[in-house]
């Protein structure tokens, strides 16, 4: 069974964790710590209790419900970093799809640093720059 799924950008990874269905959602909690998420139902166990792969910034870090669905958001706190999974040993990127990830967040960086352009075409030739330390690091606000 999958427990979660996710995606991410340059700045966060959102993670989506299906809830059982007929739990009141103020029976659900999350905890987010700099490098570990505890997701569960009060009074029981959490199911999900796990180091993160990357270290979050937890001020900025949060969760929503919806349509039994968790959404958590992990403001990561080195900009730009791939991350191969948000949980470490689980839902892990192969190299491939790791690679493929470092190009969308290295095009993300280009469109973010040049907003009048359209890099949705644009290729690498191969191994992809990591986006968090390419061409002197990432310009954080």
């Amino acid at each position: 069974m999958k427990v979660f799924e996710w995606d991410q950008t340059l700045e966060e990874v959102n993670m989506y964790i299906n809830l059982p269905p007929n739990v009141p959602s103020k029976q659900f909690f999350c905890k987010i710590q700099s490098k570990h998420v505890e997701v569960g139902i009060k009074g029981n166990p959490p199911y999900l209790n796990h180091d993160l792969t990357s270290p979050v910034k937890t001020d900025c870090s949060f969760w929503t419900l919806e349509d039994d669905i968790m959404h958590i958001t992990l403001q990561k706190r080195d900009k730009g970093q791939t991350w191969a999974s948000p949980i470490v040993g689980e839902g892990q990127l192969d190299p491939y799809s790791t690679d493929l990830e470092q190009k969308r967040l290295m095009l993300q960086r280009f469109q973010e640093e040049n907003p009048g352009f359209d890099f949705s075409q644009a290729q690498f030739n191969g191994g992809c720059p990591d986006p968090r330390t390419f061409m002197g690091g990432i310009r954080s606000d």
